[in-house]
């Protein structure tokens, strides 16, 4: 069974830095994509950022690109998501994302619009950007 844990949210002022951890279990081969999703209550989930775990292929939402960064530390078998430049506008509970169906191929251009056939989410981590 894959499971997701995320780590690293908290509270940051505008225009600092932080990142989130994703930690994986389960997964068999490296042919999986991880990515992450925001959700502020009351709207819709936003699509951040995704890697692909076999190729390194990354992709990021407008909203985030140039100020966020998604990278891997496969030993570890964790996936990070560097923030930077935190607007108020970023403030969301970040998901850790990924499906056991579609291998890595849902991570591409459009992955943002794929929200609704990933089956394995995390908990999610609480980010706060406020003076």
């Amino acid at each position: 069974q894959v499971q997701l844990v995320e780590s690293g949210g908290g509270l940051v002022q505008p225009g600092g830095s932080l990142r989130l951890s994703c930690t994986s279990s389960g997964f068999s081969g490296n042919d999986y994509a991880i990515g992450w999703f925001r959700q502020v209550p009351g709207k819709r989930r936003e699509g951040v950022s995704c890697l692909n775990m076999l190729d390194d292929t990354s992709y990021y939402s407008d909203s985030v690109r140039g100020r966020f960064s998604i990278s891997k530390d496969s030993a570890s078998n964790a996936v990070y998501l560097q923030m930077n430049d935190l607007r108020p506008e970023d403030t969301a509970r970040y998901f850790c994302v990924s499906d056991t169906s579609w291998a890595a191929h849902w991570c591409r251009p459009d992955f943002f619009r794929l929200e609704g056939f990933l089956n394995v989410w995390g908990q999610g981590a609480l980010v706060t950007v406020s003076s």
